[in-house]
């Protein structure tokens, strides 16, 4: 009978409303909501040499999250061998039960529906397209759907925000923004300089993002960002993905919720709500990135980074749920709470992918 059937369909979904209220510890209103919403985290490195094969893809499932961006390659990478990792890194995914490589919108949207976690893939940096404008049409067809400017340093295209210098762009910079506008991969202006990102942005005819920057207002860091930048993205119709890296978020490397709850509020007084998001980074390889300071100069001494565990201070994805009932707490729409929790980046995501 129809009313029966009604009735078992509530029922079911009543007892997941309540298996996930247990599970996140939060009230009835955020839990509803989080699973109605499209969970979004912009940022997760996944280069091969860095990424564990177990366990960390479940880890953002079980929060809730519905998509999430893996870095495959960023400024130390070039264009074969990441051909050939980005190879890898897909036979990997498609091995990840519960995980789909997705390629559009609805390719995501789909994942959600299925229960699954829908990933996308991306470029901190622009040296893997080795100065030439047709590697963004091939490796937007492999699934790289953004790729940032530089990486901290300078590059082919723009001066990183580490740079001696602060260079704006370069002539292939800005045909390689054209080429990215006109494929479809969004220009991303994380760990670029602040003329270079100013440019960019002034240039770019498709919504811009920082994916993983937090305001520099909050936290004096050169890897944060200046009000004129954030106010210069929202023009764009672009997006600030919070960062959770609490190098990045406060003095004493504090990763808390409420540390990051103060760069959310910060730039959704600054600029609205519609352009701030998530882009939490890494989260589980801090030896790994200490080796790597070690020997690279892509973190300069001196400039707020890590020289021990306190890589490890990142905020985790199992306080997805606890953030999205914060902001309900907090006075923040349910609307805006959805935005910010992932939609606000899908609807640029909608804009820009082609």
């Amino acid at each position: 009978m129809p009313g029966v059937e009604h009735i078992n369909v509530g029922s079911a979904k009543q007892s997941q409303l309540e298996r996930s209220m247990a599970k996140w510890g939060i009230s009835e209103q955020a839990a509803a909501l989080h699973a109605q919403a499209v969970i979004w985290d912009m940022i997760l490195p996944w280069q091969i040499g860095l990424y564990p094969k177990e366990g960390v893809l479940k880890r953002f499932k079980d929060a809730g999250v519905d998509f999430l961006g893996l870095t495959v390659a960023d400024d130390r990478h070039f264009r074969d061998e990441t051909i050939v990792d980005i190879s890898h890194i897909v036979a990997h995914l498609e091995k990840e039960e519960g995980v789909i490589l997705v390629r559009t919108v609805e390719d995501i949207l789909k994942a959600k529906q299925a229960g699954k976690l829908a990933v996308g893939l991306n470029f901190q940096g622009t040296n893997p397209f080795q100065r030439d404008l047709a590697m963004v049409k091939v490796f937007y067809d492999l699934g790289v759907r953004h790729a940032l400017l530089a990486y901290n340093i300078k590059n082919m295209v723009t001066d990183g925000c580490h740079e001696l210098t602060d260079g704006g762009l370069s002539r292939f910079g800005i045909n390689l923004i054209k080429e990215m506008n006109r494929v479809g991969m969004i220009v991303d202006l994380t760990h670029t300089g602040y003329r270079g990102s100013m440019e960019a942005m002034e240039l770019s005819t498709a919504p811009c993002i920082f994916s993983h920057s937090n305001a520099r207002a909050v936290h004096e860091h050169e890897r944060n960002i200046r009000d004129d930048q954030i106010k210069a993205c929202a023009k764009t119709g672009g997006v600030i993905g919070v960062v959770g890296f609490g190098a990045f978020m406060a003095k004493n490397f504090d990763a808390s919720l409420d540390s990051l709850v103060r760069h959310i509020e910060y730039i959704v007084n600054l600029v609205g709500p519609s352009h701030v998001g998530l882009g939490i980074d890494h989260i589980y390889f801090g030896e790994a990135m200490a080796k790597l300071a070690q020997t690279h100069q892509i973190w300069p001494d001196g400039k707020g980074y890590p020289t021990n565990n306190k890589w490890d201070d990142t905020f985790p994805p199992e306080d997805f749920p606890r953030l999205t009932e914060t902001l309900l707490k907090r006075g923040h729409s349910e609307a805006d709470v959805k935005g910010i929790m992932g939609e606000n980046f899908l609807r640029v995501c909608r804009q820009v992918w082609k």
